[in-house]
């Protein structure tokens, strides 16, 4: 149990203790350094630069910087690791102003990189800070006085501008400017925007009802022609009707049976559809009721009629019915 204990101190003490300090002695001894990707180190000996290293890999410091050099700047001198990745940055709300006086906000979208390490650490104490500044006040300055129109509409061509402008004085510090993208162009006065969001709404409200008033008319009008195309088509028919029924009854009256057969359903649809009074006479027996009803005597037992009625006795001299003069 002993030499377990013993043995699993004397692999933590070799792991943890010895190991590093043998990787420590002989990093002193063989001089190594390992640069990694988009980085870069700058070796700096009693205030001068004497090498840097921007090839990532594995590099053996006496090839590069020279015997001496390479252990005196472990000991006396420094190591500066550069980050060469590229950065964005985003400036919200610039202010600026309009030619017609409109107070308005730009929010400027920005990449950067180191393109100089020596420059981006000796030349300039904040090089990010001075581009910052050195963006701000170009953007203020170049795109100041521009027209609204243009501000709201021409984005890239301002993005161009600005990139321009900043361009050539950001290297001097080893900070070199990428793309410039202008993201935002807004109003910063809130009197302002609520009025133009009014006369938005109102100009909305116009062009919905002129749109409305458009479509009613083109409505009406469809209307109409349809009115009118209908009521043409009516009148030609009602003036072809009689021809058309002419023609019909033309070609039925060649047959005789087909046009007696034709006119009594027709008299029949007529008679049933009329509100007049029907008188039924029996067959055989209108010679002596038409004799009856011209003699005022009631027609004969066993004939039926319905919806007539005898006339008055003929009415005979004074004195009555059947009375004489002396």
């Amino acid at each position: 149990m002993g030499s377990f204990f013993f043995s699993a101190f004397l692999t933590f003490f070799a792991c943890f203790v010895i190991v590093p300090l043998l990787l420590f002695a002989f990093t002193r001894l063989v001089p190594m350094v390992v640069v990694h990707e988009r980085q870069c180190l700058v070796f700096e000996l009693f205030g001068k630069v004497i090498g840097k290293l921007d090839e990532p890999g594995l590099h053996f410091l006496p090839l590069r910087l020279g015997i001496p050099n390479a252990w005196l700047v472990g000991l006396l001198g420094r190591c500066h690791v550069v980050d060469m990745r590229l950065d964005q940055q985003y400036l919200r709300s610039l202010p600026v102003n309009s030619e017609e006086g409109a107070p308005m906000g730009i929010g400027v979208w920005y990449e950067m990189y180191i393109s100089d390490p020596e420059a981006f650490l000796f030349r300039n104490t904040d090089p990010r800070g001075s581009l910052d500044s050195n963006v701000r006040n170009a953007t203020v300055r170049c795109l100041s006085n521009l027209h609204l129109a243009d501000m709201m509409e021409n984005r890239h061509q301002m993005s161009r501008t600005v990139r321009a402008e900043v361009s050539a004085h950001s290297s001097e510090w080893g900070y070199r400017l990428g793309s410039v993208y202008i993201r935002k162009v807004h109003f910063r006065d809130r009197t302002m925007m609520r009025q133009i969001e009014e006369k938005v709404v109102n100009r909305l409200r116009q062009v919905t009802g002129a749109i409305t008033q458009d479509g009613a008319n083109q409505v009406s009008l469809i209307r109409g022609s349809a009115d009118r195309q209908a009521a043409v088509e009516f009148a030609r028919a009602a003036a072809i009707r009689p021809q058309v029924v002419g023609e019909a009854l033309r070609e039925i009256s060649q047959d005789p049976e087909v046009a007696q057969a034709l006119f009594e359903v027709l008299e029949t649809e007529r008679i049933l559809e009329g509100q007049g009074a029907l008188t039924l006479i029996p067959p055989g027996t209108r010679q002596d009721l038409m004799v009856a009803l011209a003699a005022g005597a009631p027609p004969p037992s066993g004939q039926a009629t319905q919806g007539t009625r005898p006339g008055p006795p003929p009415a005979g001299p004074r004195g009555g019915a059947g009375a004489t003069r002396d």
